[in-house]
């Protein structure tokens, strides 16, 4: 299954410069495990904004969110994910 997740970070105040930058290199090196795993297929940055737009692979919902919880941003960030469905008008699916 497709889903479009919206990834919005809040970097909490009570974190220290030394701190923020170690768990943006442990999201980064996690990023590239779900990206090797096929399970991140595409990520897109939101300009201007700590947020980025993606499109994940999961078998289920819950599958997908063990796989969002499993990322070291994730008590920082606001998730909103969106299901997607094949359209018959899609060139893939023709």
């Amino acid at each position: 299954m497709e889903f479009l997740v919206l990834v919005e970070i809040s970097r909490p105040v009570h974190v220290d410069d030394a701190a923020w930058s170690r768990l943006l290199k442990s999201e980064s090196a996690r990023a590239a495990e779900l990206m090797s795993a096929g399970v991140i297929k595409r990520l897109w940055r939101v300009p201007g904004r700590r947020a980025n737009w993606g499109l994940w692979v999961a078998d289920d919902a819950t599958t997908l969110h063990e796989a969002i919880v499993s990322l070291p941003l994730f008590p920082y960030i606001d998730v909103t994910v969106n299901p997607l469905a094949s359209h018959p008008s899609d060139s893939d699916q023709v």
